[in-house]
């Protein structure tokens, strides 16, 4: 898998770009977790969730925000990483002209990313948001939310406690035209230590399938 390095805001960003030999193959973007507390590109969740969509098919790529492993710039409060990975969105969309379906998969902050990244390109297609932080970011942005997508977290995540979630999730699904899936895995913690990490991507695995199923009819 090829590393590379394109155009951020604020100078260089370091990726890992996984391509399929299908020139019309989906694409997908998957963003890791806080930067300031150890989050990076090969953060587990985000190297699974990037294998999983390899594995269905996708052309992937995750990358590292600003100021992460070999990303120029330094942390901006979460607005400077919502154009990092717009960034990496069109980087990856410029490779792939032909393709007709984009995901943004995210983990913890990368989650609450991917979901502003979906209200700014209607071209996203569907999203996983795994853990999303919603005890600590206000998602209240998400009004209409403009795809349909799945919420995955971990009965006992003490860092983004399921009552949250559930709170969000709520809301989500109160909107008309989308449908919001929602999966909690009993007994995961936030970062899905085993043995729920296998359980967590075959739940991502099943529903994109489906979804892509339904899209194909």
């Amino acid at each position: 898998m090829p590393e590379v390095i394109f155009a951020g805001p604020e100078g260089r960003l370091e990726g890992r770009y996984h391509p399929q030999r299908d020139r019309d193959a989906p694409i997908a973007i998957i963003l890791h977790p806080h930067p300031q507390f150890g989050g990076t590109m090969n953060n587990k969740v985000v190297y699974n969730l990037h294998y999983a969509f390899h594995g269905m098919g996708f052309t992937v790529l995750r990358f590292n925000f600003r100021g992460v492993g070999r990303s120029q710039g330094e942390y901006d409060q979460g607005v400077g990483e919502l154009s990092d990975a717009a960034s990496a969105l069109d980087y990856l969309q410029s490779m792939n002209a032909n393709s007709k379906h984009c995901w943004v998969a995210g983990f913890s902050f990368g989650a609450w990313i991917g979901m502003q990244l979906l209200m700014r390109r209607p071209e996203i297609t569907g999203f996983v948001s795994v853990a999303p932080p919603a005890n600590m970011y206000d998602f209240s942005f998400l009004a209409p939310c403009p795809a349909s997508g799945l919420v995955i977290n971990g009965s006992a995540d003490r860092v983004a406690p399921p009552a949250d979630t559930g709170q969000l999730v709520a809301r989500l699904k109160e909107q008309q035209g989308i449908t919001i899936t929602h999966e909690q895995i009993e007994g995961a913690d936030h970062f899905f230590r085993e043995p729920y990490m296998d359980t967590m991507v075959e739940t991502v695995t099943g529903y994109v399938k489906r979804r892509l199923t339904e899209t194909t009819r």
